[in-house]
């Protein structure tokens, strides 16, 4: 549903008023494209420092979700990741290979799959390969709450695109 800006928010790209301006056309005016263009580089940050560990970022995010709860089914590791479970599979098959986690079937129900840490995927999280980058950010003490801002974001979207008829088709 359409919102109309009030004095409080700024002119959205594609509202009425932001059309008859041209800086709402400026792809620097997009809250998305910031976004965007942000998660770009801090990928290109992380590159050097995951390459040296012989790890990509999803390989990594992916591990430090196992750290945060260990033993969990491919199916909720994906949902946290947001995720489907043949994207998220060759990952692990990956991460298992190389030895920093294990997966197994469920002793209980065989056809979920659970994933652990291996003792040298938990050694490789204990040196906080990404501790650095918090610094480059240059937010210093505002860095935790742009995170809550963005996650708040990011959680306000997917309630409103699931709320949606016909949304994820």
């Amino acid at each position: 549903m359409p919102t109309t800006p009030t004095s409080k928010t700024p002119d959205l790209p594609g509202s009425r008023s932001s059309q008859a301006n041209d800086e709402g056309k400026k792809l620097s005016s997009f809250l998305c494209f910031a976004i965007y263009s942000a998660n770009l580089a801090f990928g290109r940050a992380y590159k050097p420092i995951l390459d040296k560990l012989g790890l990509t970022y999803t390989q990594y995010i992916a591990m430090v979700a196992l750290s945060e709860e260990d033993d969990q089914t491919v199916r909720a590791l994906g949902e946290k990741m947001f995720l489907e479970s043949n994207t998220l599979t060759p990952i692990l098959k990956k991460l298992e290979s190389i030895g920093y986690i294990r997966r197994q079937r469920d002793s209980a129900d065989e056809r979920q799959v659970r994933v652990s840490l291996t003792p040298a995927g938990r050694r490789l999280l204990e040196t906080d390969p990404g501790a650095s980058l918090v610094e480059a950010t240059g937010l210093g003490e505002d860095f935790p709450e742009a995170q809550k801002t963005v996650t708040r974001l990011r959680d306000n979207l997917l309630r409103a695109t699931q709320a949606e008829p016909g949304a994820g088709k």
